[in-house]
């Protein structure tokens, strides 16, 4: 490939570079992003590398990417109009989208539509002027041999399928309209069903008058026993005739009432016999008037229905007798009735005598949705011969018996979206029965019937209707879609879209009186489909028309009769493979004679379509010329006659028709270009390999042309080798170098392994000769141009090491597939023998052949195994990486060979020891040997002195980058070779950083001290693991040493202090807590007086309370687990204090409090926390210590001195704030922990301590306090005025003298008035000693008076005046939120009582009756009567009488 088109290529699972993209972006990476084919992280000589096993299988293949080729989509012409592009799949049957593919062909029947519903059929007024019969709506339709249609007054159209009317029965019918029909199985007879209970027969030889009629009756007459049949006003929905004869119907009415009548007659009188077969009657009482037509007539004043009728589960959802088929059947003599209702399925039998045959319930009621509980159909498909049926399926032979046997009758039924399958047969048994007259037994034959059910499957949506297509197809329709299912597979065939309330319903006008619902109305059209010998028969509110399922030579001649030949094809091609959808009657159920029968028809559209394309008469035609005279573009035309014949010849398998004929069609015609163009992308997806070599020259030569040596290398690489011209190939391969189609064109096609290495050991060879002229300046290769070059070349040259590990391992390049057994052995032998040859060697073998060199001097001599030396030298990890992949092979197992592993280590190791290699270059090649010795230990047998010295190699490498390379690789070698200069080697080993190995190697030699040293300076140890690792050394030394550890150990521990402690400090502690407590102030020491904060965190670690422990622990440090430890000593705990008050003193009280008192000394306490002005801490402990008055004393003591500073503060001629806030920070400090020591004591019940000197002394202190620092400050600062009203405008501006003593005095007041506050919170606490407030205050003010301080009584007035403000001020803030609670709670209150009592009401009339059972809801006081529901219409329930659709 051109240097202009190579890019960086992805590494594949073997390490190596993949080929690259065969799409050739032509345009070269940068150079910087060019890197080798062998990635740093993937190579097996390395020590992260998952060591993958690479055996040549399948699997493994590596498949090239393939650009996608192809014109770009245009319009297609009228012929082509929908083809597919050579990128497109074959998933699209033809060029239509999927919505549109035509899977019903309709047909309007315009001359009985413009009789039922446009100006043939005259209107009511014109009927009545001339005297002829109105027509009406048509409301039903049965289609069996003739057109049937009922109206909505009554009449019954009847016309033959060539539209003619034949006749109209019921012109004078005054019964209602037609809600059921029917005809006879020979044509001759029609019955109907009214919507008044009426039914009649019409002989169509005098349609005039009915042949027999039958009238509904009364309740009255069925209770008196006189007469059976439906009820006045029941309408008819369903009606049949019984098997062949004229008179004997079965009906069904919307009650659930089922009959049978045999309407005979004798002596010309009628004698109707009516046999109730399913349904019981109504309840409710029925008036006692015989009916008449005239009264079953609705008129303006009376309505049949009046009020919506609630739907009861004995309502007949269908009926259908078993009717005819082409054979008899044994189960015709039975005359079977199916009967469905909503709850059960019942086959009736009316011969010999009338019983129930079969009755299967319907499964669960509760999950199914209201609406669908009343959704059902059913339908039969008679016995017919078994030959009928093998007309829809050729391929299937004597099918449940010979021809001759009939087939058994199916029964299909749905309720819901399920549908179900019955067959039904009939069994003879033999009986005995007795004579009664004689009592002789006697043995007869008598027949049963059996049910055998068959399979069931659910579709999306309620199945309104059913009919049998055929003997393999039901037609099912439900409210949006109209489909097509198999019933030997239970598949959908086919569905399209069609609104079923398009069709006509029968009770659609019941809807205006709100007898029926609207959505109930229009889905009750399961009399306005009929099917009868494929043909649906649909009747719309609109129109009425037929309609057809396409066969699949339907659809195909389709495209044919429009000139699209090539959707022809591709649409027959989805049926060659079994990928087409739809209906498929007609074709073989097994594929081989789908192929069969398809191939033929396959062939024959494409010499059609070809011969078509290229006419003369096709140039003639409307398909070039647009109908406003602009011409059209036919590329896309030829493009897709390609595209269409490549896929049914790569299906059939035939390449004759493409490859000959077709090709010759466009070669005459002066468009191979397109030809080849179109053909390209089969052959690079792998359909196709076997191209003639014609062909493939010439695709060749077009991409030559154009300049794309990608697309000529990408041609290449997925042709069959056989087809290829090797001279042509080879010499584009060697003018664009195309080093990877060249390769392949030498191992495929020529059977040539050592050529490709031959040919890149050249390139490489120039490679070196071009760096050494750089090296030695040469002005010739030092311009841009020449390093692009160069750069490519050595992209170019990496291929020889993918390749050799293809080749050694039985692969083919670059597609890796798996090579023939015979092929691979020689292709490997040859490789082998060429590259450790031990000299230069001439290839070609034969005559004409060249000698290969390998040095950069033409003259130059050459070494012992040069190519070896070669491929070293270029990249020795790469080549090794290749050998070691090599050495998996079974091939060099066998050492008789020429060339096995123990030759190539040999080899490997004399150009280690004599070459003048790169140390890395040394390395790869000692980590090569030194990895492979003990993994085929029983084929590599090296000297002691050898494996020594590749040892020694591994260990004085100075590598930083493959230290841990070479450490894995002398472990491997160390498995199986021990070296006899250990004490040298382990020098060599610490010197390198192999502290792995040294661990190892002391732990057996029980080196105690080394091994603690590998642990400490090894860099790639885990930190975390250091002291776990030197604990386990200690407790074993330990346990070795009898209890005791030795003190060189020890010795060694406490010099390594510093790198422990540098580790971690809190595990540094922990460690020596646990096994060395002795070295805690040595480790201290370690750390240096300065560091303070390390020393606190060691300390802590060993002192630290749990709450410090778990702040350390959030910070990321180890935390204790456990009690103090108890080995740190004195100058250790005081240390830890100090720092303490130092660093936390905020928590010295707490962590006073945890240490044991038994290890504090508390007089170096008080003075260290006292030293750090820890003042609270000082209080605290004296409190603690049981002397709550020296602890006051003591916080007096300190009011005092700080009071003083504060003075000499606020005194200097420059106030510092900064110190000033420090000081009344202190004073805060300790008032707080004076007045918790007096609060704690008052809230003791049995306290001893005199609560009153207590408290004074802490008053009279800070009284004192707020005495002294006011006598010192200026008037205006100590006057009332709080600083927020005092401060001046400007807030940034630093504060004066006066804000810094008002400030101050403010402090001191408040800490006065806090103090006072509690001591008035506990005095009224259950204490033994109480603490009165006016004694305590009259004692301060003679206290303060006999002091001489003569302005303590205006500091009195203003704390006890600030004190009343702020009890002002919290009795306001409680009033205020006691108001607002009250309101907040009534408002709540009157929200909940109002949600309350809202509800749904009742509706008028008698608010206490249930719309159910009429009862009373509400009882007694005390009876609860059962929980009561009201709807949102105010219709009120018990909630057992809810209604089975209620929807509150």
């Amino acid at each position: 490939m051109s240097d202009e088109s190579r890019s960086a290529s992805p590494v594949s699972p073997n390490g190596f570079l993949s080929p690259p993209n065969a799409s050739g972006s032509g345009t070269p990476p940068p150079p910087h992003l060019r890197r080798p084919f062998l990635h740093p992280t993937v190579s097996r000589l390395r020590s992260t590398t998952p060591q993958a096993s690479r055996v040549p299988s399948a699997a493994g293949a590596h498949n090239i990417p393939v650009e996608d080729v192809s014109a770009v989509h245009s319009h297609f012409s009228d012929l082509s109009r929908h083809t597919d592009n050579a990128r497109d799949t074959a998933s699209q049957t033809n060029g239509k989208p999927e919505e549109e593919r035509e899977v019903f062909r309709w047909t309007e029947l315009h001359t009985i539509g413009d009789y039922l519903y446009r100006n043939a059929a005259p209107s009511s007024k014109a009927a009545a002027v001339l005297g002829t019969p109105e027509v009406g709506s048509p409301t039903v339709l049965t289609a069996n041999g003739l057109i049937c249609v009922g109206t909505d007054v009554g009449r019954i159209l009847v016309f033959d399928f060539k539209q003619n009317l034949m006749c109209v029965c019921g012109e004078d019918s005054q019964l209602g309209a037609v809600t059921a029909l029917a005809l006879s199985f020979d044509h001759t007879f029609v019955a109907a069903g009214h919507a008044t209970g009426y039914i009649q027969l019409y002989n169509l030889k005098n349609p005039k008058s009915p042949a027999r009629f039958v009238a509904p009756t009364s309740m009255a007459a069925v209770a008196s026993g006189r007469q059976e049949g439906h009820l006045l006003g029941s309408r008819i929905v369903s009606i049949g005739f019984v098997a062949g004869r004229h008179t004997a119907v079965v009906s069904a009415d919307e009650t659930g009432l089922a009959f049978y009548h045999s309407l005979g007659k004798v002596l010309f009188v009628e004698a109707s016999d009516i046999l109730r077969i399913l349904g019981k009657y109504p309840d409710d009482t029925m008036p006692d008037t015989v009916p008449t037509p005239t009264m079953a007539l609705p008129t303006p004043y009376q309505h049949t229905f009046r009020r919506r009728k609630q739907r009861k589960v004995n309502t007949i959802l269908s009926m259908a007798p078993l009717p005819l088929g082409t054979l008899a059947h044994p189960t015709d003599t039975y005359n079977l009735i199916a009967l469905l209702t909503p709850v059960k399925l019942v086959i009736v039998g009316l011969r010999p005598t009338p019983r129930t045959w079969y009755r299967q319930h319907r499964e669960s009621e509760d999950d199914v949705p209201a609406k669908s509980r009343f959704k059902g159909s059913l339908a039969w498909f008679p016995s017919v011969a078994a030959s009928e049926k093998e007309e829809l399926n050729p391929a299937s032979h004597k099918q449940n018996g010979t021809s001759s046997q009939p087939l058994a009758p199916v029964l299909a039924y749905s309720w819901g979206n399920t549908l179900r399958l019955i067959r039904v047969f009939e069994t003879r048994v033999t009986e005995k029965v007795k004579n009664p007259k004689n009592g002789k037994i006697s043995t007869v034959e008598s027949g049963r019937i059996v049910f055998e059910e068959g399979g069931h499957w659910n579709t999306e949506g309620d199945i309104l209707l059913l009919q049998w297509l055929n003997a393999n197809q039901l037609l099912i329709l439900t409210a949006g879609t109209l489909e097509v299912y198999d019933v030997r597979t239970l598949k959908l065939v086919d569905k399209v879209p069609f609104e079923s309330w398009a069709l006509v319903s029968p009770v659609l006008s019941h809807t205006t009186n709100g007898s029926i619902s609207y959505s109930d109305a229009v889905t009750e059209v399961a009399h306005s489909i009929r099917v009868y010998k494929g043909k649906i028969f649909c009747l719309g509110q609109h129109n009425i028309s037929v309609g057809t399922l396409l066969t699949w030579a339907d659809r195909i001649l389709t495209f044919v009769s429009h000139g699209d030949f090539l959707s022809a094809i591709n649409l027959t091609l989805t049926y060659y493979t079994g990928k087409a959808r739809g209906n498929r009657n007609g074709l073989p159920e097994k594929p081989e004679d789908i192929r069969v029968v398809i191939g033929g028809k396959l062939r024959e559209l494409m010499v059609a379509s070809a011969s078509y394309a290229f006419s003369e008469e096709r140039l003639t035609d409307g398909t070039h010329v647009t109908p406003d005279g602009r011409g059209v573009d036919r590329t896309d035309l030829f493009e897709g006659l390609v595209v269409s014949c490549a896929r049914a010849c790569i299906a059939l398998a035939d390449f004759d028709f493409l490859f000959e004929e077709l090709y010759q069609y466009y070669f005459e015609n002066g468009i191979t270009r397109m030809f080849l163009l179109q053909l390209e992308p089969f052959i690079l997806d792998n359909s196709t390999h076997q191209v003639p070599p014609r062909i493939t020259q010439l695709l060749i030569a077009l991409h030559h042309e154009d300049s794309r040596p990608d697309l000529v290398e990408r041609v290449i690489w997925h042709i069959d080798p056989d087809c290829l011209d090797i001279e042509q190939a080879i010499t584009l391969c060697q003018s664009y170098r195309l080093y990877d189609a060249l390769i392949y064109v030498y191992t495929r096609a020529m059977k040539d392994y050592v050529a490709p290495v031959v040919e890149l050991m050249g390139l490489i060879r120039k490679i070196n000769q071009r760096r050494r002229a750089l090296v030695m300046g040469s002005p010739t290769f030092v311009t841009p141009a020449t390093d692009d070059a160069m750069e490519a070349d050595i992209m170019n040259a990496y291929k020889i090491y993918p390749y050799l590990a293809n080749t050694l391992t039985g692969l083919t390049y670059p597609s890796e597939r798996p090579l023939p057994e015979d092929e691979a052995f020689r292709a490997k032998d040859s490789v082998y023998r060429f590259l450790f040859f031990g000299r230069s060697r001439v290839w070609p073998e034969d005559e004409g052949g060249k000698l290969v060199l390998t040095s950069d001097d033409e003259i130059g001599d050459e070494p012992t195994y040069p190519y070896t030396r070669l491929l070293l030298r270029f990249d020795a990890e790469a080549f090794l990486h290749t050998l070691d992949i090599a050495f998996e092979d079974s091939i060099l197992n066998d050492e008789k060979r020429s060339v096995n592993r123990l030759v190539i280590t040999k080899i490997l190791f004399e150009i280690l020891s004599t070459s003048s290699l790169s140390p890395s270059d040394a390395t790869f090649i000692n980590i090569f040997i030194a990895r492979n010795v003990p993994t085929y230990s029983q084929y590599i047998h090296l000297t002691p002195s050898a494996l020594q010295g590749i040892l020694i190699g591994l260990a004085e490498s100075h590598d930083e980058d493959t230290r841990e390379d070479r450490q894995l690789a002398a472990e491997y070698l160390l498995s199986a070779y021990t070296p006899h200069d250990s004490h040298h080697i382990l020098h060599l080993f610490e010197l390198a950083g192999f502290y792995r190995i040294l661990r190892s190697w002391h732990r057996t030699e029980q080196q105690w001290i080394p091994l603690i040293q590998t642990y400490l300076q090894d860099p790639d140890y885990p930190p975390q693991e250091v002291f776990s690792s030197i604990q386990d050394v200690i407790t074993t030394v330990t346990r070795l040493n009898k209890g005791t550890l030795p003190l060189e150990v020890l010795s060694t521990i406490e010099e390594s202090l510093p790198r422990l402690l540098q580790i971690n400090i809190p595990r540094t502690a922990s460690f020596l807590d646990k096994l060395i407590p002795d070295l805690h102030e040595e480790a201290l020491a370690a750390l240096g007086p300065d560091a303070h904060d390390q020393r606190f965190t060691y300390l802590r670690y060993l002192l630290g309370s749990p709450y410090s422990q778990e702040t350390s622990a959030e910070s990321g440090e180890y935390h204790r687990v456990g009690p103090p430890s108890t080995h740190a000593p004195s100058p250790l705990r005081q240390e830890y204090l100090s720092l303490l008050c130092q660093q936390d003193p905020s928590n010295v009280i707490r962590e006073l409090e945890y240490l044991p008192a038994d290890c504090i000394n508390w007089e170096k306490v008080l003075e260290t926390c006292e030293q750090y002005r820890v003042y609270d801490a000082v209080i605290w402990s004296l409190n603690y210590r049981g002397d709550p008055i020296a602890s006051v004393a003591k916080a007096a003591s300190l009011d005092r001195a700080l009071s003083t500073d504060v003075v000499h503060a606020l005194k200097q001629d420059v106030p510092q704030a900064d110190k000033l806030e420090a000081l009344l920070d202190s004073l805060q400090t300790v008032a707080r922990a004076a007045v918790a020591v007096c609060q704690g004591h008052s809230q003791v019940v049995d306290s001893d301590v005199p609560l009153d000197n207590l408290w004074f002394t802490v008053l009279e202190s800070q009284i004192a306090a707020v005495h002294k620092v006011s006598v010192c400050c200026s008037r205006e600062a100590s006057s009332a005025v709080p600083i927020a009203q005092a401060k001046t405008a400007d807030s940034d501006a630093p504060p004066t003298s006066t804000d810094l003593e008002r400030k101050a005095i403010e402090t001191l007041r408040s800490l006065v008035q806090t103090t006072f506050t509690t001591l008035m919170s506990v005095s009224t606490t259950k204490a033994k000693q109480t603490v009165s407030f006016p004694v305590l205050f009259k004692r301060l003010v003679s206290g303060a008076a006999a002091s001489g301080q003569g302005a303590v009584y205006d500091e009195f007035r203003v704390i006890l005046t600030g004190m009343l403000e702020s009890y002002r001020s919290d009795g306001d803030l409680l009033g205020i939120t006691r108001q607002i609670l009250e309101r907040d709670f009534y408002e709540v209150v009157e929200e909940c009582s109002r949600e309350r009592i809202r509800g749904w009401g009742p509706a008028m009339g008698d608010k206490r009756r249930c719309w159910g059972c009429r009862k009373t809801v509400f009882k007694e006081e005390g009876d609860q009567g059962g929980k009561v529901v009201v709807s949102r219409t105010g219709a009120i329930y018990h909630d057992r009488c809810l209604p089975p659709d209620f929807d509150a």
